[in-house]
């Protein structure tokens, strides 16, 4: 069975009513990303950051899997896929995909303050100042902010090295580590990428490119790539 590595950005959960940073100039619903999303942001004022994070799951939470999470799941019947996502929601999971790598954390989990590697589910869409990790330290929202180390990396990258086939959707290819993983996938692979933006990747040899939303172009090469296997 061939392998399919699908990395995936905030354009897939676009059409989940999600939105992204791209589309806002650097906002996420009006919040300046660096005042919400640092360590130093939430040292300065980890109440804000708390409730930042709490409206954005609850936000997951209200939202469904689209046409496009939903096709990625449904690849599964012919093929060993692996979604590798940039994205904290956990819409791939409800939708059925069966193996998906969170390479910047899942906002539906916290974690604590002094160990990153101390994580535990959130019941509902609220996390509250207040509750604590076995160590005694604050719960924080389990994601990468920026400046951390993203620590999936290099399993993420192993994935991607085995690749036959290998798909990048509603990605920009911009924010790094993640858009370093198209380096490491196989010369031989086939390469797709779909996105309405295409991004400066001259460096990527024979990809092709559909450029559409997620939701109307994953369906569509997902029943291409099951058509091959009738």
């Amino acid at each position: 069975m061939k392998k399919v590595v699908v990395l995936t950005g905030a354009g897939i959960s676009a059409g989940s009513g999600l939105q992204t940073f791209r589309d806002a100039g650097g906002l996420w619903e009006g919040y300046n990303v660096y005042d919400v999303a640092t360590p130093e942001a939430w040292q300065r004022n980890p109440e804000m950051v708390q409730e930042f994070y709490n409206q954005r799951r609850k936000a997951v939470l209200e939202a469904k899997p689209n046409a496009a999470h939903i096709a990625l799941a449904g690849l599964e019947a012919g093929y060993d896929v692996t979604v590798i996502t940039q994205n904290i929601d956990d819409l791939h999971e409800r939708a059925g995909s069966s193996h998906t790598v969170h390479l910047h954390g899942i906002i539906t989990r916290s974690q604590s303050s002094k160990d990153p590697r101390l994580t535990y589910p959130i019941d509902g869409w609220e996390l509250k100042m207040g509750e604590l990790c076995e160590l005694g330290s604050q719960l924080r929202p389990h994601v990468v902010w920026f400046g951390e180390a993203v620590p999936m990396i290099e399993t993420a990258a192993r994935i991607a090295a085995e690749a036959d086939i290998f798909m990048v959707i509603g990605t920009s290819l911009q924010v790094y580590p993640a858009a370093g993983l198209t380096d490491v996938v196989p010369v031989r692979a086939e390469k797709i990428l779909i996105d309405p933006v295409v991004p400066g990747i001259d460096h990527i040899p024979e990809l092709r490119v559909i450029q559409q939303p997620a939701v109307t172009g994953v369906p569509a090469i997902v029943r291409e790539l099951l058509d091959r296997n009738d």
